[in-house]
């Protein structure tokens, strides 16, 4: 059995030309850009139009992780897709990915796990790559929310956008790549965010139509507490794991649920100010795609830069949470 460290080796990302800002939600429903603006720190939004699809944004994203990589999509062993929004129930968004990209040596899939989407895949990929199961594999964050929103629930429709960012990971020199990755659920925690229909318990009847109970469902209170103490004490135990102390850490990516929550998590664990990405304020959040959305803007604008020590955290419905350090 080899034993070859896994790490990021190209990104990319993609999203809609629509914008939904907080301005327009102003005439859909009660509510206002200062009212939003205070809870979420979201501005706008990027919204899929209705003949747009994941798997197109996922392929975007994807087709530029593998080319920044200097890889062809014949050269991927697998395509992970995490995502909670699937072009259909089957066959899963990764295989059509996969189909559209031409990875024709490439087995896809998806991983549903939320907004901890991203961080599950990645961590499934470190060890088949660790162990020689496979060389190359794609792990993509897609999402189209936003029609999966009611917008006649102001607590919701505000928070959501649409997007894809996707990341290849392949073997890195020794010290570099991913140090330490860990997943976590509780499922006793199911209806603080949660779509109470279209599946085997409640299926697609009038009656769950009349009721509006195909759209995301969210008690937003209760989940704060629970997300900022689950993505603070990963990241410690991660720190830990990996060697370091969070003073070691160059930037610190969580996904981008709420500013708030990004706040208290960062007071939490005692981050330096400014070591804190967010991008909230532009795309709302993106549940899977969040990650490697911001990590990818990270890239491009030289915050992330080779050697760079990196903190990812996410949390999300289920309840689902996860924590990775890497060395880029």
């Amino acid at each position: 059995m080899t034993n070859q460290n896994a790490g990021i080796i190209g990104m990319g990302h993609a999203y809609p030309e629509g914008i939904l800002t907080n301005a327009d939600l102003e005439k859909i429903v009660e509510t206002s850009d200062e009212w939003i603006t205070t809870r979420t720190g979201i501005k706008q939004r990027h919204k899929a139009a209705d003949n747009e699809y994941t798997s197109q944004f996922g392929t975007a994203a994807a087709k530029q992780a593998i080319e920044r990589a200097g890889l062809k999509p014949e050269d991927i062993d697998l395509i992970v897709c995490a995502t909670t929004t699937p072009d259909q129930i089957m066959p899963s968004t990764g295989a059509l990915i996969q189909a559209q990209l031409g990875a024709v040596n490439a087995a896809g899939m998806d991983v549903f796990a939320a907004c901890s989407g991203f961080i599950y895949g990645i961590t499934m990929v470190e060890s088949m790559i660790r162990t020689g199961q496979i060389k190359y594999a794609v792990v993509i964050g897609a999402e189209v929310l936003t029609k999966y929103v009611d917008y006649t629930d102001r607590g919701t429709c505000v928070i959501f956008g649409d997007g894809a960012g996707a990341a290849v990971l392949g073997p890195v020199p020794e010290g570099k790549g991913i140090l330490a990755t860990k997943i976590k659920s509780d499922g006793r925690y199911e209806e603080q965010l949660y779509c109470p229909a279209g599946g085997t318990k409640l299926g697609t009847t009038h009656a769950t139509i009349d009721d509006r109970m195909h759209y995301f469902k969210m008690k937003g209170n209760e989940l704060f507490k629970v997300a900022v103490r689950s993505m603070a004490d990963i990241s410690a135990e991660m720190l830990e794991k990996a060697g370091y102390s969070v003073d070691d850490v160059d930037i610190v990516i969580p996904h981008q649920a709420n500013q708030r929550i990004t706040d208290a998590v960062a007071s939490r664990l005692g981050v330096a100010e400014g070591k804190v990405y967010s991008n909230i304020a532009e795309h709302g959040n993106t549940s899977s795609a969040s990650i490697p959305i911001a990590m990818d803007e990270c890239i491009e604008s030289g915050k992330i830069k080779e050697g760079s020590l990196v903190l990812l955290t996410a949390f999300g419905g289920g309840v689902t949470w996860g924590g990775t350090v890497l060395r880029f």
